[in-house]
């Protein structure tokens, strides 16, 4: 039985160095323009759009951390400041008085649609104009098994 090498291939060092790039720089390419043209961060934005895309605009705090790759001290530090921009209210989830809600107010909503042209015009110039849609399918379907055991591993599941 083959043992396999301890280091990476030519072609995957090539590929692992290429999503390393990615992973680090393009949160702080979209940072930047967001930082620039609305005054939020990246995570601001992501938190914003996971609201504004949930059952009545309204998450468990720590459903939209989880969803956000957040932790909860960091996510309700930021909802302090959001609340305090009225772009969010919290309350006690009244089906299990556990968990706090965060519902994202007309206020928020106008804040994320302000922002999104740049954002949405950054993203698609950095990740989505240098791809033909035949790459584009293929590189969806090869970041959704990677994303996927990913996830396992983050939850402890089973990785393949």
């Amino acid at each position: 039985m083959d043992t396999p090498s301890p280091w990476l291939d030519a072609e995957q060092q090539e590929l692992w160095q290429d999503l390393l790039t990615v992973v680090i720089a393009l949160p702080a390419a979209l940072d930047r323009q967001l930082q620039r043209d609305a005054g939020i961060s990246n995570f601001e934005y992501g938190v914003l759009a996971r609201l504004s895309m949930a059952d009545h605009v309204t998450m468990r705090f720590s459903e939209l951390a989880r969803d956000c790759n957040s932790t909860l001290p960091r996510l309700s530090k930021l909802m302090d400041r959001f609340e305090a921009r009225e772009w969010i209210v919290r309350r006690v989830d009244p089906s299990d008085g556990r968990y706090t809600l965060a519902t994202l107010t007309e206020s928020g909503q106008q804040k994320l649609v302000d922002s999104a042209p740049g954002h949405v015009a950054q993203v698609r110039r950095l990740v989505f104009d240098s791809l033909t849609a035949t790459q584009r399918r293929h590189f969806g379907a090869a970041l959704s098994n990677v994303a996927e055991t990913v996830r396992r591993e983050a939850t402890g599941g089973p990785t393949r």
